[in-house]
């Protein structure tokens, strides 16, 4: 045979040989690619959330808003120097965070930090930040574990242990933004971290507004008897168990993956608004709540398992603040809606034992969502609240209450 075609032949068949190893390293690698999406773990194509839309959310939500603002993560470090408690399960020393927004004030205007409540983060005030940023520096965080903060895994097994988590990370984020001096406001789980942080650096606090706190409620509550009897029963000891167990109303939005978003558009829908008569949501506020309640829900869970370490079933404190009222230093002001589940008379309770000035506002038509369902009523509350703050004029008539609030 010719050379010169030998040559041609070998060359063809190297050729040849190459292109069947390219393609059958194509074919290997298209299927690698498909096994590995196969095993790729089905939560995250069943619930596609994560930290990012959490904060898209949040901001399609503060497009309402018409203050500027900026947002920020605080970096709050590894764990507070000193302390016993990890925020995560880690070797390494990786800092965590804290999502919050601050409002353009004028210049001298007192700051107001608020915090949220159980199962909800800062965007809950959408509908307040334009009115109190009027009169205030206007901080909004998200608690550590909730929102478009850090979810860290969840590992206090005490009552103790859980408030420290929740207070030392308050703490951590106070000492990175370098504030002192401010007014605190906390609703609901967000009251009591408030109430706590208040009885453990009182020297930060110039005024506490607790708004249908949580932990003013104890044994001699009408409701805990209604409440044993039925934990006596099969029903109750069932879901009784469950919430020994942890299992949180987050693990139904997570669980039922891509009707999540039903269910919380329904629950939007219902709970918010409920009891007002004039300023129920709008479509657009409706649509952009619901997207971002869905987002904060159905996230990782993290904050959200201190629920059975502060609560007993039927939400009742297990370390009552009503216990350390005669430890106050801080001069509060409570606010609650006129329907709040939330007993305003645990609350006239702890007054009696105050040391501090104290004050109870009930606002009409509104519920546990007092912020929500009458945002007006709340924004004069709080004014009230802070009038010592706001007015230049101390010889004023200050300590009436602005129309349509009532006083307990």
């Amino acid at each position: 045979m010719n050379p010169a075609r030998i040559r041609c032949s070998k060359m063809a068949e190297e050729i040849r040989n190459t292109e069947m190893g390219s393609a059958a390293a194509a074919t290997a690698t298209a299927t690698a690619t498909a096994k590995s999406s196969s095993l790729w773990p089905s939560v995250l194509r069943w619930i596609p959330t994560s930290t990012d839309h959490i904060i898209a959310a949040e901001k399609r939500l503060l497009s309402l808003v018409k203050t500027p603002y900026v947002q920020e993560k605080v970096d709050i470090g590894s764990g507070p120097p000193g302390s016993k408690i990890r925020w995560f399960r880690s070797k390494s020393n990786e800092s965590r965070f804290i999502n919050t927004v601050t409002f353009d004030a004028k210049e001298g205007s007192p700051t107001l930090v608020m915090v949220h409540g159980y199962g909800a983060s800062q965007g809950f005030f959408f509908r307040n930040f334009d009115a109190l940023a009027k009169r205030f520096r206007v901080i909004a965080i998200d608690q550590l574990g909730w929102g478009g903060s850090s979810r860290p895994d969840f590992t206090c097994k005490s009552t103790e242990e859980t408030e420290t988590w929740f207070i030392d990370s308050f703490e951590e984020w106070r000492k990175a933004k370098n504030l002192s001096n401010f007014i605190l406001l906390g609703h609901s789980f967000g009251g009591y971290v408030a109430a706590k942080y208040a009885l453990k650096h009182p020297e930060h606090v110039q005024h506490l507004i607790l708004v249908g706190p949580a932990g003013f409620s104890s044994d001699s509550d009408p409701k805990y008897e209604t409440i044993t009897r039925f934990r006596a029963t099969w029903k109750g000891a069932i879901l009784n168990h469950l919430w020994e167990s942890n299992f949180t109303p987050m693990k139904i939005v997570r669980g039922l993956g891509p009707w999540g978003p039903n269910i919380v558009r329904r629950y939007t829908s219902a709970r918010f608004g409920t009891y007002a008569t004039g300023d129920t949501l709008t479509e657009d506020e409706s649509r952009l709540l619901t997207d971002y309640v869905y987002h904060t829900l159905a996230a990782k869970g993290s904050g959200e398992l201190c629920l059975k370490y502060i609560f007993s079933f039927g939400a009742f404190t297990r370390m009552p603040l009503l216990n350390s009222a005669s430890e106050w230093k801080v001069p509060t002001t409570f606010i609650y809606g006129f329907q709040d589940w939330m007993n305003y008379e645990g609350a006239m309770e702890a007054r009696k034992q105050m040391k501090v000035p104290c004050e109870i506002i009930r606002v009409p038509q509104a519920g546990h969502f007092v912020f929500i369902d009458n945002p007006n009523g709340f924004h004069s509350a709080v004014l009230h609240a802070c009038r010592k703050f706001l007015s230049p004029d101390p010889d004023s008539d200050f300590d009436s209450l602005p129309e349509g609030l009532s006083s307990a």
